[in-house]
């Protein structure tokens, strides 16, 4: 089985992120790192575009929940993202990392990853 993996690396949004006054008013920068695996043996075979994963398709539902989004917590956030990677049938494996910048005032970022397994 070839085992495809589809990394999106440093997608950058905006949304509301954090449960502090500030932070429910003001849009903040968030960075999405998308890993997702699929078994890619007839898309290798057939060079069929409708043998492999979308990722296009992928992102673009991902950045509009992010933009159009509010939420308390990195872990809804996450956990909503890695909802998206793994609700597309031939997806048996995702992982999410989103970073807020900024979050600490002595560190670039405050991250959060979570993972699914099929």
């Amino acid at each position: 089985m070839a085992n495809a993996i589809i990394n999106v690396t440093n997608l950058r949004l905006r949304t509301y992120i954090g449960f502090n006054p500030d932070e429910r008013e003001k849009k903040q920068d968030v960075v999405i790192n998308l890993e997702i695996h699929y078994p890619a043996d007839q898309a290798c075979e057939t060079d069929a575009v409708e043998q492999a994963l979308n990722y296009k398709t992928i992102t673009k539902e991902v950045i509009s929940l992010v933009e159009q989004g509010h939420f308390l917590l990195l872990e809804k956030l996450v956990a909503e993202i890695l909802a998206i990677c793994h609700q597309h049938q031939s997806v048996h494996y995702a992982k999410v990392r989103v970073d807020k910048p900024h979050a600490l005032r002595f560190a670039d970022s405050v991250s959060l990853t979570l993972d699914w397994l099929k």
